[in-house]
This record gives structure tokens, sequence and C-alpha cells, in this order.
């Protein structure tokens, strides 16, 4: 991977027709840390985030050592990337030959599920195995999240508590919880609300839970959309914790993932055409701007310009842009506003932040396009839920990284596999 002081430099060295991607490993490996001091139980990455091979590594290297797998894909990945990693199947609907791979190839004792069915399948395709740890996943009614993740999973209020029974007979190992409160939740109090849901679903069963797993959710900073601190939703938790009907070795599990990884990467693009207050892009819904298209979602933006041999941010009044990418498909499409110089033109670049969660991880190659180069910067992030926005990145010091030392040795002996 090449690596660029800021997103400067590559523009002045290469001047790229296609676009690329920026990683910061050096953000991933200071949200990692922070996590891993702050929440009072197990951390599993959320692969679908982000799966590229550097967010994997820096994420090992630096404590995380679980991992939240929804695909054999996934698995794999892991398993190439952080070697003895545990991880956890948690799509709630798997194929049986990807649950025996997970079991029988890789190790993989965690599962999740919302129906009585795919804990039928599960039994059966690992042969009636009794060391598993079965995850409920329960369908809860959360507030507060930018896009809501109701409604495909989950088990609901009726039929839980005799889902939960089953998967606590089945299993002579763990039995827990989970639930997903929405991507991007901007209130707090919709983890404990959520908690307090699923504490009632286990009394109304008459079994106690050996995890209980808040899934993701956590959110990151973009313009229009700036959450509460991320000590706020820590807060809440324990709270929701201390109140569930729960014995005293219960595990208490997340899920994170747009948390861990949003900051640490961003786009250039560069402007094919302007057309009025439109914006026609080397990339757009169909390559790593998927969410700016389709969730709308607001990123910040850089004008970047290169003349005589130099590159350089361009400050002057802004206006509202609207961007189309590279494709001849009109949905290719993304409204924003974006706000930019109002002199941006044919030939400038844009570097669009934020871009961590659920960018390249989308992207394909309709149309031809799609291939988007990836390499590194020193640089920090347009935006930070850690303090780090546009200046360089902190280095931990020793009393720091001894805390954090101290957090996964805890986290450790929690730890059951």
């Amino acid at each position: 991977m090449h690596r660029y002081h800021t997103p400067l430099d590559l523009v002045r060295e290469r001047s790229p027709e296609h676009p690329v991607a920026i990683a910061r490993p050096d953000v991933v490996a200071l949200a990692a840390r922070w996590f891993q001091d702050k929440f009072k139980g197990d951390i599993f990455y959320a692969v679908k985030a982000n799966p590229s091979p550097w967010v994997i590594e820096t994420l090992a290297a630096n404590g995380v050592a679980s991992f939240d797998v929804a695909s054999i894909a996934e698995v794999e990945l892991v398993a190439q990337h952080a070697p003895g990693s545990r991880m956890a199947f948690m799509h709630p609907v798997k194929n049986r030959k990807a649950i025996a791979s997970a079991y029988f190839d890789h190790g993989i004792k965690t599962f999740s599920l919302d129906t009585h069915e795919e804990l039928v399948k599960i039994l059966a395709a690992t042969e009636g195995a009794k060391d598993l740890n079965l995850i409920v996943r329960l369908a809860v009614q959360a507030e507060g999240a930018a896009y809501s993740l109701a409604g495909k999973f989950g088990v609901d209020t009726h039929n839980a508590p005799e889902l939960l029974l089953a998967t606590r007979r089945a299993t002579q190992d763990l039995m827990g919880v989970s639930f997903h409160v929405g991507s991007q939740c901007m209130r707090p109090t919709a983890y404990q609300a959520a908690m307090t849901q699923g504490s009632r679903a286990l009394v109304r069963a008459g079994v106690f839970a050996d995890v209980v797993d808040v899934g993701g959710g956590f959110p990151s900073v973009y313009p229009g959309m700036v959450p509460p601190a991320l000590d706020d939703y820590f807060d809440s938790i324990q709270r929701g914790f201390a109140e569930m009907m729960v014995h005293e070795t219960t595990e208490l599990w997340c899920e994170p993932g747009r948390a861990l990884v949003a900051e640490a990467s961003s786009i250039i693009t560069k402007v094919d055409l302007r057309k009025g207050d439109a914006l026609y892009l080397n990339d757009g819904a169909y390559g790593g701007l998927f969410d700016a298209a389709h969730s709308k979602w607001p990123f910040p933006v850089k004008l970047i310009r290169e003349e005589n041999g130099q590159a350089f941010e361009v400050d002057s009044p802004l206006k509202p842009f609207r961007f189309y990418g590279p494709t001849c498909d009109a949905i290719d499409y993304m409204p924003g506003p974006f706000w930019l110089p109002d002199d941006i033109r044919e030939g400038d670049y844009i570097e669009i932040g934020m871009m961590g969660a659920y960018g390249v991880a989308m992207a394909t190659r309709f149309n031809g396009f799609g291939d988007i180069e990836t390499v590194r910067a020193d640089d920090a992030p347009m935006a930070s839920m850690y303090g780090l926005a546009r200046r360089s990145i902190p280095v931990p010091k020793p009393e720091a990284q001894n805390v954090v030392k101290l957090s996964r040795a805890r986290n450790k002996k929690r730890r059951r596999r």
C-alpha cells in the first residue's frame, strides 16, 4: 500500500484518474484501544462495516480479538488476516453448508438465530453439538437510529419466550440474547430501553441468559448528525445491564462497526463535468458512494485543486452541489447537498470524508466502473468522535497503553470459548 502524508501529496504526485480510497490505520488503532478501555465487556468487530484486510489486521494488532461474521467469506477473511481470533456467526439466517463449515472447519461455536426453524437447522448442521453458544436475536422497539434495521430480523415479543426456552434446552454451553437498535443510533437511551425489553422476554421464558449482546449501532459524526459522546452510550448500557434479570457471570458483548472504522477512510474522486449545480464524478452509487445515493447520507467534502505541479485545498465561498456517478444509470445520483466552493470545475478533485464504514465495502463493477485503489495517509479524519479532526494523530502515552493492556487482560478473563 503506497503511503502519503496527506491526500494533497497523493494528488500532487499522482494526478489520479480513478477513485482512490485513503486508509488511515492509526485511526482504527486508536478507536480500537478506546473501545477496549471504555466498554466493560467483549468487543466483536462487525466485519461487514469494512472488510478490508488492513482493517482486520489493524484491529487484531490492537487487541480486538473477536469478530462478528455474517458469511463464510467473512469467516475465511478473518481466519487469514487475524488467525486465532474468536468469531461469532451472527447472521440470523444461514444455509446448512455455511453452518457446518463454520463449526467443523473453523471451530466457530457461536451462532445467532431468531426462529425455531433456524435452531433446528443449526443443530442438524453441527450434528447435534452440545458445545454451541446460541444467541437469540430479539426484535426490539428502539427510536433514534438514522437507519432502522427493524423488520427483517428478530423474534417478536409474543414468540420470544418459547424460542428462548427451546434454545436454552438445546445447548449445554452459552445461551444469550441480542438485538440491534439500528445503524447510527443518535439516542443513547435506546440501548437501555432495548435491554429492558430483553429482560422482560427472559423473565417470561423463565430462563437466564449467559450472554447479553447489545449489537451495533454506535454512531460516528457526519454533517448534520452530531451524536452525543460515546461515553453516554456506554453509561446507558451499564445502567440497562445492571437492571436486567441476569446472573453475576452473564457476559456483556457488543458488535461495533461504524464507530470503529468510519473516521478511518475517505475517497478521492475527480470531477469529470460540471453542469450548473450538478457535478459528474468518477465514483458514485455503484462504487464507494452507495450510502450517499440510497440512504442520502451526508458526508463532509473538501475541494482539492491541482495547478502548476501543486495541490491545495480551495478556500472560497461555498454553495450546495449534487453529484452524479460515472455509470449510465440515472439512479447513480447523490442529492446531497454537498457544500463546495462555487468555482469548482472539471479536473478538480473532491475528498469525501468519513467513508470508512460501508464505503468501498459496497462497491460493484457495474458498467465497467468500480475499481478503487487504496493508499495510506497519515493525516487525521475530517471529523471525529475521538477528538482527532484534521490534526495529527496523538501517540498514546505509556500510562494510557498500560490502561489498555489492563482492559485487555480483564476482557480475556471474562471470555469463554
